[in-house]
């Protein structure tokens, strides 16, 4: 399974690689939101872990782009931020997030969002 992290705090994007690659996954990482987008296109990954707070454009924007990118759009995508504020939530949902975890997180859950996002569990329907 591939998972692209795109994260601007370097410790959590290595946190959470080692977290990822000792579960037997490929990870990929993005500092920023413009890498991530062509990353995403020329090579997508299972699923995307994608923090709100990332330079140029926030995660929301990212979001929005890949849900209107037709290779994109049922790529499984779990929103992370460090703003727990409901409205954040359903601003992710709304985009079209499929999962949302606030920091800090716990690692053992984070996997398990994200291989029940790989394995099609806890979904919405397909866009």
């Amino acid at each position: 399974m591939r998972v692209m992290i795109v994260e601007d705090e370097p410790n959590i994007v290595e946190s959470l690689s080692f977290v990822f690659s000792r579960e037997g996954w490929q990870v990929a990482a993005a500092l920023d939101g413009d890498t991530a987008i062509e990353r995403l296109l020329s090579e997508p990954p299972d699923v995307l872990v994608l923090d709100v707070m990332i330079p140029p454009h926030s995660g929301f924007e990212v979001l929005k782009r890949v849900r209107s990118e037709a290779s994109l759009q049922d790529l499984p995508v779990l929103v992370l931020t460090a703003k727990g504020q409901e409205q954040d939530r359903h601003t992710a949902l709304r985009l079209g997030a499929d999962a949302f975890v606030t920091k800090p997180f716990s690692n053992r859950d984070i996997v398990q969002q994200v291989r029940d996002l790989a394995n099609g569990d806890g979904r919405p329907p397909a866009r």
